[in-house]
């Protein structure tokens, strides 16, 4: 236990400096990680990916907490919209996670490496948001929190990469869509994490410590290093060059994509 506790602090801390440095939630990153952690330590394969996933969406919620908590003192979050898209949040989180528990590992797998090959091509291009002056209804904005919601829960994500985008074409500064975006993280992990732990209970497959499909092991490893880190990631982040970042961490997500298509 004290080497592979070891290995989860480890990857907390790539976790959190990746993160802050680059500005996207960590899931990209401890989700493929994960997976191949729980290889090295003879996890079943037709279990992995879920477990995972369920364990990011857990790391998610307390370092989404502290997340929304900065943003919050800094008045970067916009309650209308969050409450607007809230319903849609939570219940797009429960009906990814069901999607994703009737999918093999494998399925799961390819189509986690091709949202991560597609979030790497963004990146690449430089492709940012385009800037919106009209909110859209509750309508749409429900909607929009459930397919953010869904496809969060579906590979194991904060939904920043979705959210942000869909914020800034309503109308919001980035500053309110990144604080926002990171409140609407909150409830797609806790809803997320609670259902990967209800749809894989009692599944024989699962290794020792593990509630459903989250590792508790690994939960505490990454949680206990990811959050001071990812502070040091942000002062990275205002030093180093801008540009250079942004293709250094596509090529990173581009080789992790290949890897799962592969």
């Amino acid at each position: 236990m004290v080497p592979i506790m070891i290995g989860y602090l480890a990857l907390g801390v790539l976790a959190g400096t990746l993160a802050g440095v680059f500005g996207v939630g960590g899931g990209l990153i401890i989700v493929p990680a994960l997976v191949f952690a729980f290889g090295m330590q003879g996890v079943d394969s037709s279990v992995a990916m879920h477990l995972a996933i369920g364990t990011s969406l857990a790391t998610i919620v307390v370092t989404g907490a502290s997340s929304t908590w900065g943003h919050m003192k800094k008045g970067s979050v916009k309650y209308g919209w969050f409450l607007a898209l809230l319903p849609g949040l939570m219940l797009g989180a429960i009906v990814g996670v069901f999607v994703a528990g009737n999918l093999t590992s494998g399925l799961l797998g390819t189509l986690f490496g091709l949202f991560v090959t597609l979030v790497a091509g963004k990146m690449a291009l430089g492709r940012g948001p385009k800037p919106g002056t009209v909110a859209p209804g509750r309508l749409a904005m429900g909607v929009a929190g459930g397919v953010i919601g869904a496809v969060s829960a579906l590979f194991g994500i904060g939904g920043g990469t979705l959210t942000i985008p869909w914020l800034s074409r309503a109308g919001a500064r980035m500053t309110e869509a990144v604080g926002t975006s990171a409140a609407c993280g909150l409830p797609i992990a806790i809803f997320g994490a609670l259902t990967f732990m209800a749809v894989g209970w009692g599944n024989p497959a699962l290794p020792s410590w593990s509630t459903g499909f989250v590792s508790w092991p690994a939960l505490v490893g990454i949680v206990l290093t990811s959050v001071p880190f990812a502070r040091l990631g942000v002062r990275l982040a205002h030093v180093l060059p801008a540009h250079i970042l942004r293709l250094a961490f596509a090529t990173l997500l581009a080789g992790v994509g290949l890897r799962f298509l592969l």
